[in-house]
This record gives structure tokens, C-alpha cells and sequence, in this order.
């Protein structure tokens, strides 16, 4: 080790610390419920639908809250409005207010009909087929007055930083996608036109999946790709998660959702009348991504150039240079650029 080795080593350390901007609080599990029920506290709906607990998993997080052993933080990122929005412990808050919450709203957006009740607790017997309502007052409020700490990035935080902090912690708890991560920090209409044409019939036909892809935000991640190479495509040096997620959160708000939408859906049909099917590759039953990627951008190229789409060549998908730079060096830009040539070629005549 030389003698400059330290120096170097703390000034790593101290740039990537000043990036980061936590704040902690010690909130009661009462003002935790409340917030959530005020919209204060954002469970987005790309963590709800990986809500999987049992309520015999509820009722023993809600037995430990009462014994006083300790649980977990719940991380939260703060958004400009003054939200939070949860990063990791969302089984804990959603089991919080299954317990205790009373708002038919609330519950509802947990996916149930009325508030836990509790079961199969290992230490407070006595407490089994109790609801939070039906508890002795005093209990009800030494319980609801019990703190958990919450730590909340600060929206100050370097956005990409802010994706980092997302994807490490979930890698210890419920396991989202990047794109599922995207949707979750930069929250607006243009993630909410990403949800909406990843669902768009005509693509789900075009695109056949892996079944561990169906639910993961790729079908997003895809659409956002198609808008990111084919508006940036200057600006790709190779880094992908990047590139999207400068897309979403700089291009993302300016964009003219309407003229999106009929763009996409204008190559989505475009391509799907050519096909008839889903887009597949010789001895494949999946459709190779990469491929489709450069197929929907040559495609965005010609119609927005003011051109038609013609009808290539039998078996044009297994194109010997289009199948060559999407299998080898993907992620170079020589490799993006010609693939992406060679599909508006294949689909421009």
C-alpha cells in the first residue's frame, strides 16, 4: 500500500457519503397507520402485488410489537410533495394497518375485506381471535403508542444513488425488478403510460415472455426502451440502466403522452401485421429481446420519419446481421447502432 492509498480511499468514500441524505425518525405505529391512510405513506402498487404474508406471518409480527422485541426499520424515500414512499418493509406496514386500520378504503387497497384478526400467536394465546378494535382500550393505546424507527432517503439524494439505495435493500427483502424499482422513484404519467401500454393487447401478443418475466416490469422496461433508444439513441455509451433512468427522469416529464401512445401503438400494429404472431426466432419458444428492441425502434424510425412499414423478406427475423449484433457484444454501441440499422432496413425496404 502506498502512502497516497488512504487518501484515496477516504476521498472514494466521503464523494459517495455526500450523495447520500438520510434522515431518521422514531415514529409511534399509530402516526405510521395514519400516514398511510392520508397518502402520506405510499405503498406503490409494483410492491403491493408482492404482498404475500399469511396472517399467521401478520399476527406474529404484531405478537412481537407488543412483546417489545425489536423489528426492523421500514426505509422510505421522500418525494418533493413531502410523501414517503416505501423502499423496504412494506409486509411490516401492510400488516400494521391490517391490524389497524378501520377504513374500508384502506383495507381495500391491501386487497382485504376487514382487519386482521389475529391467530396462532405463540406467547399471548389469550390475544388469538382478537382484532385491534376489540382489544381493552389501555392495551389499544400502549400498543398504537410503541415506536418503529423509519429512515428516509432524502429526495436531495443523487437519483442515481437513490435507484442504488432501492435495489440493494431490496435485495433483502421483496425482490423488484429495475424497471418495478424505475416505477417506484420516478412515480408520474409517463410511468403510469409505461403500466398502461406494456398491457396493451396487440404487444402481449407480439411478445412472448419467460413465465418468470409475465409480472416483473419487463413488458415496461420494454416500451421505455423503445422510447429511450429511440429518442437517445446519441446519448448510449453502453450503460443501459442508466440510460433509462436519466429517460425517466429527465425526458420522462416533457414528453407528449398522446403523440407516445399513438407512436407506440402505431408500430405495435404495425409490426403485429406483418408477423401475425408473436416475434420468434428459429428453435426458440421465447422471443429474443434484443432483437425485438431493434425491431420496435427501426419501426419508430420509419414512421416517424413519415414512412410505411413494408413487408420484408421471408424470415427476415433470423437476418443473418440482425441475429449477429443482437447476440454478440450486445451492450456496445457498435452493436446497439447496427442492430438497430439493420431492423429499419429489414422493415423500410
Amino acid at each position: 500500500m502506498t502512502d497516497k492509498q488512504p487518501l484515496l480511499l477516504q476521498s472514494e468514500l466521503d464523494e459517495q457519503r455526500r450523495q447520500v441524505d438520510v434522515d431518521n425518525y422514531d415514529l409511534t405505529l399509530g402516526e405510521i397507520v395514519r400516514m398511510a391512510e392520508a397518502n402520506e405513506l405510499i405503498r406503490a402498487p409494483e410492491y403491493q402485488r408482492k404482498f404475500r404474508w399469511s396472517e399467521e406471518d401478520e399476527s406474529y409480527l404484531i405478537e412481537s410489537l407488543f412483546l417489545g422485541l425489536p423489528v426492523p426499520s421500514i426505509y422510505v424515500a421522500s418525494n418533493p410533495d413531502g410523501t414517503w414512499e416505501v423502499v423496504d418493509g412494506l409486509q411490516r406496514l401492510s400488516t400494521l394497518i391490517h391490524f389497524m386500520s378501520v377504513s374500508p378504503v384502506t383495507l381495500k387497497q391491501l386487497g382485504k375485506e376487514e382487519s386482521l384478526c389475529l391467530t396462532e400467536l405463540r406467547k399471548l394465546p389469550s390475544f388469538n381471535t382478537y382484532r385491534y378494535s376489540d382489544l381493552p382500550t389501555p392495551i389499544r393505546l400502549q400498543f398504537g403508542k410503541r415506536s418503529l424507527r423509519v429512515t428516509a432517503l432524502s429526495d436531495k439524494s443523487d437519483p442515481e444513488i437513490r435507484f442504488e439505495v432501492f435495489e440493494r435493500l431490496n435485495k433483502g427483502g421483496v425482490s423488484l425488478s429495475p424497471q418495478e424499482v424505475r416505477a417506484c422513484i420516478y412515480r408520474g404519467p409517463f410511468a403510469e403510460l409505461l403500466r398502461e401500454l406494456g398491457e396493451q393487447p396487440t404487444f402481449k401478443k407480439l411478445v412472448k415472455l419467460q413465465s418468470v418475466h409475465q409480472n416483473d416490469g419487463t413488458r415496461e422496461e420494454l416500451v421505455l426502451k423503445f422510447f429511450a433508444y429511440l429518442n437517445w439513441a446519441d446519448k448510449y455509451d453502453g450503460n443501459v440502466k442508466s440510460l433509462l433512468n436519466r429517460y425517466m427522469k429527465e425526458s420522462g416529464p416533457q414528453l407528449d403522452l398522446d403523440q407516445c401512445r399513438k407512436l407506440f401503438n402505431s408500430v405495435i400494429d404495425g409490426i403485429f401485421k406483418i408477423t401475425g404472431g408473436p416475434l420468434l426466432r428459429k428453435g426458440y419458444g421465447n422471443t429474443p429481446l434484443n432483437q425485438l428492441e431493434a425491431v420496435l425502434v427501426g419501426a419508430g424510425r420509419i414512421l416517424k420519419a413519415g414512412k410505411k412499414l413494408k413487408t420484408p423478406q421471408a424470415d427476415w427475423f433470423n437476418d443473418a446481421d440482425l441475429l449477429k449484433s443482437s447476440t454478440k457484444g450486445t451492450n456496445t454501441k457498435s452493436s446497439f447502432e447496427a442492430r438497430n440499422a439493420r431492423a429499419e432496413k429489414l422493415l423500410g425496404g
